[in-house]
Protein backbone atom coordinates (compact mmCIF):
# COMPACT_ATOMS: atom_id res chain seq x y z
CA UNK A 1 0.00 0.00 0.00
CA UNK A 2 1.67 3.55 -1.08
CA UNK A 3 1.56 5.85 1.40
CA UNK A 4 1.54 9.56 1.94
CA UNK A 5 5.21 10.44 3.57
CA UNK A 6 6.71 14.01 4.37
CA UNK A 7 10.43 14.77 4.96
CA UNK A 8 11.27 17.52 7.29
CA UNK A 9 14.97 18.94 5.85
CA UNK A 10 15.95 18.49 1.78
CA UNK A 11 19.34 18.45 2.95
CA UNK A 12 21.17 15.44 1.23
CA UNK A 13 20.08 12.92 3.52
CA UNK A 14 16.20 14.03 3.20
CA UNK A 15 16.94 14.35 -0.71
CA UNK A 16 18.40 11.01 -1.14
CA UNK A 17 15.66 9.65 1.12
CA UNK A 18 12.97 11.23 -1.16
CA UNK A 19 14.39 9.13 -3.47
CA UNK A 20 14.25 5.69 -2.55
CA UNK A 21 10.32 6.04 -0.90
CA UNK A 22 9.04 7.89 -4.32
CA UNK A 23 11.20 5.17 -6.55
CA UNK A 24 8.69 2.18 -4.42
CA UNK A 25 5.82 4.43 -4.94
CA UNK A 26 5.03 6.84 -2.50
CA UNK A 27 3.81 10.19 -2.72
CA UNK A 28 7.18 12.23 -1.14
CA UNK A 29 7.06 16.03 0.23
CA UNK A 30 9.74 17.47 1.36
CA UNK A 31 9.87 20.58 3.10
CA UNK A 32 12.90 22.71 3.65
CA UNK A 33 13.92 25.65 5.95
CA UNK A 34 16.27 27.34 3.94
CA UNK A 35 15.42 28.84 0.58
CA UNK A 36 16.55 27.07 -2.95
CA UNK A 37 20.10 26.93 -2.87
CA UNK A 38 19.83 26.23 -6.69
CA UNK A 39 19.12 29.75 -7.15
CA UNK A 40 20.79 31.26 -4.72
CA UNK A 41 24.69 31.86 -4.05
CA UNK A 42 25.85 29.73 -0.98
CA UNK A 43 27.11 31.72 1.58
CA UNK A 44 31.01 32.28 1.73
CA UNK A 45 32.15 29.49 4.22
CA UNK A 46 29.77 27.42 4.59
CA UNK A 47 30.40 24.97 1.65
CA UNK A 48 32.50 22.36 3.42
CA UNK A 49 33.83 19.88 0.91
CA UNK A 50 32.36 16.50 2.00
CA UNK A 51 34.41 12.77 1.56
CA UNK A 52 32.00 10.59 0.02
CA UNK A 53 33.43 6.79 1.04
CA UNK A 54 32.15 3.42 0.25
CA UNK A 55 29.32 3.31 2.52
CA UNK A 56 28.12 6.93 0.62
CA UNK A 57 28.67 4.76 -2.59
CA UNK A 58 26.35 1.76 -1.83
CA UNK A 59 24.00 3.83 -1.13
CA UNK A 60 23.87 6.02 -4.23
CA UNK A 61 24.37 2.97 -6.00
CA UNK A 62 21.43 1.10 -5.07
CA UNK A 63 19.03 3.86 -6.28
CA UNK A 64 20.93 3.99 -9.45
CA UNK A 65 23.10 7.28 -8.68
CA UNK A 66 26.26 6.43 -8.81
CA UNK A 67 27.66 7.59 -12.44
CA UNK A 68 26.02 10.76 -11.74
CA UNK A 69 27.60 11.23 -8.55
CA UNK A 70 30.90 10.14 -9.85
CA UNK A 71 30.92 13.06 -12.12
CA UNK A 72 31.15 16.10 -9.26
CA UNK A 73 33.85 13.79 -7.31
CA UNK A 74 37.57 13.98 -7.06
CA UNK A 75 39.48 10.64 -5.68
CA UNK A 76 41.26 11.45 -3.36
CA UNK A 77 44.30 7.92 -2.89
CA UNK A 78 45.72 9.15 0.41
CA UNK A 79 46.45 11.92 3.08
CA UNK A 80 49.36 14.20 2.06
CA UNK A 81 50.81 15.60 5.94
CA UNK A 82 52.84 18.52 5.56
CA UNK A 83 55.06 18.90 8.82
CA UNK A 84 56.43 21.97 10.36
CA UNK A 85 59.76 22.01 9.03
CA UNK A 86 58.75 21.87 5.65
CA UNK A 87 59.04 17.99 5.16
CA UNK A 88 55.81 16.43 3.66
CA UNK A 89 54.86 12.86 3.62
CA UNK A 90 52.24 10.21 1.77
CA UNK A 91 50.04 8.31 3.51
CA UNK A 92 48.15 6.01 1.23
CA UNK A 93 44.31 4.79 2.40
CA UNK A 94 43.74 1.15 2.62
CA UNK A 95 44.99 -1.16 -0.21
CA UNK A 96 46.36 0.14 -3.45
CA UNK A 97 43.04 1.21 -5.36
CA UNK A 98 40.70 2.53 -2.52
CA UNK A 99 40.38 5.96 -2.42
CA UNK A 100 37.98 8.63 -0.78
CA UNK A 101 35.83 11.49 -2.88
CA UNK A 102 36.01 14.81 -2.49
CA UNK A 103 32.33 16.21 -3.24
CA UNK A 104 30.69 20.09 -2.88
CA UNK A 105 28.39 19.77 -0.35
CA UNK A 106 26.45 22.05 -2.28
CA UNK A 107 26.91 20.57 -5.73
CA UNK A 108 25.73 17.27 -4.57
CA UNK A 109 22.88 18.58 -2.67
CA UNK A 110 21.30 20.32 -6.02
CA UNK A 111 21.99 16.91 -7.97
CA UNK A 112 19.81 15.12 -5.91
CA UNK A 113 17.10 17.52 -5.41
CA UNK A 114 16.90 17.73 -9.47
CA UNK A 115 16.89 13.96 -9.43
CA UNK A 116 14.18 13.76 -6.59
CA UNK A 117 11.86 16.03 -8.54
CA UNK A 118 12.52 14.37 -11.87
CA UNK A 119 11.32 10.84 -9.32
CA UNK A 120 8.19 12.74 -8.65
CA UNK A 121 9.03 14.23 -5.55
CA UNK A 122 7.29 17.48 -4.19
CA UNK A 123 9.78 19.83 -2.42
CA UNK A 124 8.52 23.03 -0.71
CA UNK A 125 11.32 25.55 0.37
CA UNK A 126 11.12 28.35 3.23
CA UNK A 127 8.77 26.33 5.16
CA UNK A 128 9.69 25.85 9.06
CA UNK A 129 8.23 22.85 11.04
CA UNK A 130 6.37 24.42 13.48
CA UNK A 131 3.95 21.98 15.21
CA UNK A 132 3.77 17.82 14.83
CA UNK A 133 -0.11 16.70 15.87
CA UNK A 134 0.29 13.07 16.61
CA UNK A 135 -3.09 12.51 16.87
CA UNK A 136 -4.47 14.12 13.69
CA UNK A 137 -0.97 12.91 11.92
CA UNK A 138 -0.96 16.87 10.96
CA UNK A 139 2.40 18.86 10.78
CA UNK A 140 2.25 22.66 10.16
CA UNK A 141 4.83 25.07 9.05
CA UNK A 142 5.30 28.39 9.33
CA UNK A 143 6.63 30.18 5.91
CA UNK A 144 9.46 32.21 6.27
CA UNK A 145 8.69 33.80 2.64
CA UNK A 146 4.73 34.24 3.15
CA UNK A 147 3.48 32.43 0.43
CA UNK A 148 0.69 30.38 2.18
CA UNK A 149 1.54 26.10 1.91
CA UNK A 150 -1.22 24.50 3.89
CA UNK A 151 -0.47 22.43 6.75
CA UNK A 152 0.71 18.41 5.40
CA UNK A 153 -1.19 15.15 6.21
CA UNK A 154 1.20 12.55 6.43
CA UNK A 155 0.87 8.54 6.99
CA UNK A 156 4.57 8.79 7.67
CA UNK A 157 7.13 11.34 8.77
CA UNK A 158 10.89 11.81 8.31
CA UNK A 159 12.60 14.17 10.98
CA UNK A 160 15.88 15.07 8.49
CA UNK A 161 16.54 18.21 9.25
CA UNK A 162 19.56 18.06 10.67
CA UNK A 163 21.81 18.22 14.04
CA UNK A 164 19.27 21.23 15.51
CA UNK A 165 16.33 19.54 14.04
CA UNK A 166 12.79 21.04 14.55
CA UNK A 167 11.04 17.61 13.84
CA UNK A 168 13.13 15.69 16.84
CA UNK A 169 12.24 18.74 19.04
CA UNK A 170 8.36 18.20 18.39
CA UNK A 171 9.10 14.36 19.11
CA UNK A 172 10.61 15.34 22.02
CA UNK A 173 8.39 17.69 23.90
CA UNK A 174 5.95 15.10 23.18
CA UNK A 175 7.83 11.80 24.62
CA UNK A 176 8.10 11.28 28.31
CA UNK A 177 10.96 9.19 28.25
CA UNK A 178 13.42 10.80 25.66
CA UNK A 179 16.90 10.44 25.78
CA UNK A 180 18.97 13.42 24.84
CA UNK A 181 22.85 14.31 24.62
CA UNK A 182 24.96 16.71 22.83
CA UNK A 183 28.33 17.88 23.55
CA UNK A 184 30.49 20.08 21.94
CA UNK A 185 34.20 19.02 21.31
CA UNK A 186 36.61 22.62 22.15
CA UNK A 187 37.09 23.55 18.58
CA UNK A 188 35.59 25.26 16.28
CA UNK A 189 36.23 25.23 12.47
CA UNK A 190 36.70 28.28 9.89
CA UNK A 191 36.80 27.93 6.13
CA UNK A 192 39.21 29.27 4.09
CA UNK A 193 40.55 28.99 0.30
CA UNK A 194 43.58 28.01 -1.97
CA UNK A 195 42.56 29.25 -5.27
CA UNK A 196 43.91 27.82 -8.74
CA UNK A 197 47.38 28.76 -9.81
CA UNK A 198 47.86 31.57 -12.28
CA UNK A 199 47.89 29.16 -15.31
CA UNK A 200 44.44 27.96 -13.89
CA UNK A 201 45.62 24.64 -12.39
CA UNK A 202 45.69 22.88 -8.92
CA UNK A 203 48.18 24.61 -6.67
CA UNK A 204 49.01 21.33 -5.30
CA UNK A 205 48.46 17.10 -5.36
CA UNK A 206 45.10 17.10 -6.51
CA UNK A 207 44.42 13.51 -5.79
CA UNK A 208 44.79 13.63 -1.87
CA UNK A 209 43.65 14.93 1.25
CA UNK A 210 46.24 17.56 2.71
CA UNK A 211 47.00 17.48 6.33
CA UNK A 212 48.84 19.97 8.32
CA UNK A 213 48.85 18.43 11.76
CA UNK A 214 49.88 20.80 14.81
CA UNK A 215 49.11 18.62 17.64
CA UNK A 216 46.17 20.50 19.13
CA UNK A 217 44.76 22.02 16.29
CA UNK A 218 45.12 21.34 12.09
CA UNK A 219 44.53 23.04 8.60
CA UNK A 220 43.19 20.67 5.73
CA UNK A 221 42.28 20.91 2.26
CA UNK A 222 39.96 19.38 -0.06
CA UNK A 223 40.26 19.59 -3.81
CA UNK A 224 37.27 21.01 -5.66
CA UNK A 225 36.26 20.86 -9.89
CA UNK A 226 37.02 24.19 -10.24
CA UNK A 227 41.23 23.70 -9.38
CA UNK A 228 40.37 25.67 -6.09
CA UNK A 229 41.44 23.97 -2.86
CA UNK A 230 38.18 24.47 0.15
CA UNK A 231 40.86 24.68 3.16
CA UNK A 232 38.79 24.20 6.74
CA UNK A 233 41.06 25.29 9.95
CA UNK A 234 40.14 23.09 13.07
CA UNK A 235 41.19 25.68 16.06
CA UNK A 236 40.06 25.96 20.12
CA UNK A 237 37.86 28.62 20.65
CA UNK A 238 40.11 29.49 23.66
CA UNK A 239 43.57 29.25 24.85
CA UNK A 240 47.28 30.23 23.65
CA UNK A 241 46.96 29.41 20.31
CA UNK A 242 42.90 29.78 19.78
CA UNK A 243 40.13 31.69 17.77
CA UNK A 244 39.74 34.20 20.84
CA UNK A 245 43.32 35.27 20.61
CA UNK A 246 43.98 35.86 16.71
CA UNK A 247 41.71 39.29 16.75
CA UNK A 248 44.02 41.56 14.50
CA UNK A 249 44.90 40.34 10.94
CA UNK A 250 48.42 40.99 11.94
CA UNK A 251 48.38 38.47 14.58
CA UNK A 252 46.42 36.07 12.20
CA UNK A 253 49.43 37.07 9.88
CA UNK A 254 52.11 36.21 12.40
CA UNK A 255 50.23 33.10 13.78
CA UNK A 256 49.68 31.53 9.78
CA UNK A 257 53.47 32.17 8.43
CA UNK A 258 54.63 30.35 11.56
CA UNK A 259 52.56 27.65 11.49
CA UNK A 260 51.47 26.81 8.28
CA UNK A 261 54.30 28.71 5.78
CA UNK A 262 54.24 26.58 2.79
CA UNK A 263 49.63 26.69 3.04
CA UNK A 264 50.15 30.96 3.34
CA UNK A 265 52.23 31.05 -0.25
CA UNK A 266 48.89 29.66 -2.03
CA UNK A 267 46.59 31.23 -0.09
CA UNK A 268 46.89 34.67 -0.97
CA UNK A 269 43.30 35.71 0.46
CA UNK A 270 43.34 33.75 3.48
CA UNK A 271 43.58 36.98 6.61
CA UNK A 272 40.25 38.60 4.77
CA UNK A 273 38.54 35.38 4.73
CA UNK A 274 39.47 34.47 8.51
CA UNK A 275 37.50 37.72 9.28
CA UNK A 276 34.74 37.45 6.86
CA UNK A 277 33.93 33.65 7.35
CA UNK A 278 32.20 32.77 10.16
CA UNK A 279 33.90 30.55 12.96
CA UNK A 280 31.61 26.96 13.57
CA UNK A 281 31.07 24.91 16.07
CA UNK A 282 31.06 21.27 16.33
CA UNK A 283 28.96 18.91 18.14
CA UNK A 284 28.04 15.28 18.70
CA UNK A 285 23.78 14.92 19.19
CA UNK A 286 22.82 11.33 20.61
CA UNK A 287 19.44 10.65 21.26
CA UNK A 288 16.71 8.17 21.87
CA UNK A 289 13.82 6.66 20.60
CA UNK A 290 14.25 7.86 17.21
CA UNK A 291 10.94 6.72 16.22
CA UNK A 292 6.89 6.40 17.19
CA UNK A 293 5.26 3.37 16.12
CA UNK A 294 4.44 3.24 12.65
CA UNK A 295 3.87 7.02 11.49
CA UNK A 296 8.01 8.79 12.68
CA UNK A 297 11.58 8.36 12.51
CA UNK A 298 15.00 10.58 12.77
CA UNK A 299 17.04 9.99 10.15
CA UNK A 300 20.54 11.08 9.80
CA UNK A 301 22.29 14.26 11.21
CA UNK A 302 18.81 14.65 13.24
CA UNK A 303 18.95 11.16 14.83
CA UNK A 304 23.06 11.44 15.15
CA UNK A 305 24.80 14.49 14.95
CA UNK A 306 28.61 13.25 14.07
CA UNK A 307 31.76 15.49 13.92
CA UNK A 308 33.72 15.32 10.48
CA UNK A 309 37.24 13.62 11.21
CA UNK A 310 36.15 10.18 9.85
CA UNK A 311 34.38 12.13 6.93
CA UNK A 312 31.58 9.69 7.99
CA UNK A 313 28.89 12.18 8.35
CA UNK A 314 26.77 11.79 4.89
CA UNK A 315 28.01 8.21 4.33
CA UNK A 316 26.84 7.49 7.60
CA UNK A 317 23.22 9.28 6.49
CA UNK A 318 23.27 7.83 3.38
CA UNK A 319 23.94 4.15 4.99
CA UNK A 320 20.32 5.02 7.17
CA UNK A 321 18.60 5.40 3.77
CA UNK A 322 20.00 2.14 2.36
CA UNK A 323 19.39 0.32 5.47
CA UNK A 324 15.66 1.67 5.53
CA UNK A 325 15.24 0.80 2.34
CA UNK A 326 16.61 -2.90 2.72
CA UNK A 327 13.59 -3.13 5.64
CA UNK A 328 11.14 -2.32 3.19
CA UNK A 329 11.77 -5.08 0.84
CA UNK A 330 11.68 -7.27 3.94
CA UNK A 331 8.78 -6.37 5.78
CA UNK A 332 6.83 -4.80 2.85
CA UNK A 333 3.76 -2.57 4.40
CA UNK A 334 4.60 -3.55 8.02
CA UNK A 335 6.07 -0.07 8.93
CA UNK A 336 5.77 -0.83 12.42
CA UNK A 337 8.33 -3.33 12.41
CA UNK A 338 10.26 -1.61 9.56
CA UNK A 339 10.41 1.03 11.97
CA UNK A 340 11.33 -0.72 14.94
CA UNK A 341 13.87 -2.46 13.30
CA UNK A 342 15.76 0.17 11.54
CA UNK A 343 16.53 2.09 15.13
CA UNK A 344 17.63 -1.00 16.47
CA UNK A 345 20.04 -1.93 13.78
CA UNK A 346 21.10 1.97 13.20
CA UNK A 347 21.32 3.19 17.19
CA UNK A 348 24.43 1.05 18.10
CA UNK A 349 26.08 2.08 15.27
CA UNK A 350 25.60 5.70 14.99
CA UNK A 351 26.31 5.93 18.65
CA UNK A 352 30.09 3.69 17.44
CA UNK A 353 30.84 6.03 14.84
CA UNK A 354 30.07 9.23 16.80
CA UNK A 355 32.83 8.03 19.23
CA UNK A 356 35.01 6.81 16.63
CA UNK A 357 34.98 10.61 14.96
CA UNK A 358 35.91 11.76 17.97
CA UNK A 359 38.86 9.60 18.61
CA UNK A 360 40.08 10.31 15.14
CA UNK A 361 40.38 13.81 15.78
CA UNK A 362 43.31 13.01 17.91
CA UNK A 363 44.97 11.00 15.61
CA UNK A 364 44.50 13.45 12.63
CA UNK A 365 46.08 16.76 14.13
CA UNK A 366 48.72 15.20 16.73
CA UNK A 367 49.23 11.26 15.58
CA UNK A 368 50.25 11.75 11.84
CA UNK A 369 52.92 13.71 12.37
CA UNK A 370 54.43 10.98 14.69
CA UNK A 371 57.06 8.54 13.53
CA UNK A 372 56.08 5.81 16.04
CA UNK A 373 52.49 6.40 14.53
CA UNK A 374 53.82 6.05 11.27
CA UNK A 375 55.56 3.07 12.01
CA UNK A 376 52.78 1.20 13.28
CA UNK A 377 50.06 1.66 10.22
CA UNK A 378 53.03 0.52 8.11
CA UNK A 379 52.94 -2.97 10.59
CA UNK A 380 48.73 -2.63 9.95
CA UNK A 381 49.04 -2.58 6.03
CA UNK A 382 51.53 -5.26 5.77
CA UNK A 383 49.24 -7.45 8.21
CA UNK A 384 46.06 -6.31 6.13
CA UNK A 385 47.95 -7.22 2.96
CA UNK A 386 49.33 -11.13 4.52
CA UNK A 387 46.41 -11.42 6.41
CA UNK A 388 43.48 -9.75 4.49
CA UNK A 389 40.94 -11.48 6.80
CA UNK A 390 42.39 -11.74 9.94
CA UNK A 391 43.73 -7.77 10.24
CA UNK A 392 41.49 -4.95 8.72
CA UNK A 393 42.95 -0.72 10.07
CA UNK A 394 40.18 0.37 12.00
CA UNK A 395 40.10 2.93 9.08
CA UNK A 396 39.57 0.68 6.14
CA UNK A 397 36.80 -1.03 8.35
CA UNK A 398 34.98 2.58 8.34
CA UNK A 399 35.62 3.83 4.99
CA UNK A 400 36.15 0.41 2.40
CA UNK A 401 34.20 -2.16 4.25
CA UNK A 402 30.20 -0.99 3.61
CA UNK A 403 29.00 -4.55 5.35
CA UNK A 404 31.16 -4.33 8.10
CA UNK A 405 28.74 -2.37 10.79
CA UNK A 406 30.44 0.49 13.08
CA UNK A 407 29.66 -0.61 16.03
CA UNK A 408 32.12 -4.00 14.96
CA UNK A 409 34.55 -1.81 13.65
CA UNK A 410 34.69 0.46 16.46
CA UNK A 411 35.08 -3.05 18.82
CA UNK A 412 37.63 -4.92 16.76
CA UNK A 413 39.21 -1.61 16.05
CA UNK A 414 39.89 -1.31 19.88
CA UNK A 415 40.88 -4.90 20.03
CA UNK A 416 43.35 -4.60 17.20
CA UNK A 417 44.80 -1.13 18.86
CA UNK A 418 45.44 -2.86 22.43
CA UNK A 419 47.68 -5.42 20.22
CA UNK A 420 49.65 -3.12 18.66
CA UNK A 421 50.33 -0.89 21.73
CA UNK A 422 51.65 -3.77 23.17
CA UNK A 423 53.52 -4.85 19.62
CA UNK A 424 55.00 -1.09 19.46
CA UNK A 425 56.98 -1.25 23.10
CA UNK A 426 58.98 -4.60 21.98
CA UNK A 427 62.26 -3.78 22.19
CA UNK A 428 63.89 -3.13 18.49
CA UNK A 429 60.51 -2.78 16.66
CA UNK A 430 61.92 -0.40 14.60
CA UNK A 431 64.19 -2.87 12.89
CA UNK A 432 62.47 -5.80 13.39
CA UNK A 433 58.85 -4.79 12.52
CA UNK A 434 58.77 -6.77 9.49
CA UNK A 435 59.84 -9.61 11.04
CA UNK A 436 58.32 -12.98 11.15
CA UNK A 437 58.26 -12.87 15.00
CA UNK A 438 56.24 -9.26 14.98
CA UNK A 439 53.31 -11.38 12.80
CA UNK A 440 53.26 -14.67 14.82
CA UNK A 441 52.92 -12.52 17.96
CA UNK A 442 50.12 -10.53 16.25
CA UNK A 443 48.38 -13.32 14.94
CA UNK A 444 48.78 -15.66 18.53
CA UNK A 445 47.15 -12.32 20.47
CA UNK A 446 44.03 -11.86 17.79
CA UNK A 447 43.51 -15.65 18.52
CA UNK A 448 43.15 -15.45 22.40
CA UNK A 449 41.27 -11.83 22.78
Amino acid sequence: MKKEITIVGAGLVGSLLSIYLSKRGHKVKVYERRSDMRKEKIAAGRSINLALSDRGLLALEKVGLLDEIKKISIPMHGRFIHNLDGTTAFQPYGKEGQFINSVSRGELNKRLMDIAEKNGVEIFFNEKCTTLDWDKDIMEFENTSAKQVPSSKADIVFGADGAFSAARMQHQIRHDKFDYQQYYIDCGYKELTIPPTADGEFAMEVNALHIWPRKDYMLIALPNLDKSFTCTLFFPFEGEASFSKLDTEEKVKTFFEATFPDAVKLMPNYAKEFFNNPTSSLVTVKCFPWIREDKFALIGDAAHAIVPFFGQGMNCGFEDCRILDELIEKNGDDWKTILQQYQTLRKPDADAIADLAVNNFTEMRDRTADPKFLLQKKIEARLHEKYPDKWIPAYSQVTFSPHIRYSEALKRGQKQEAIMQEVMKMEGIETKWEAEEVEKIVLEKLERR
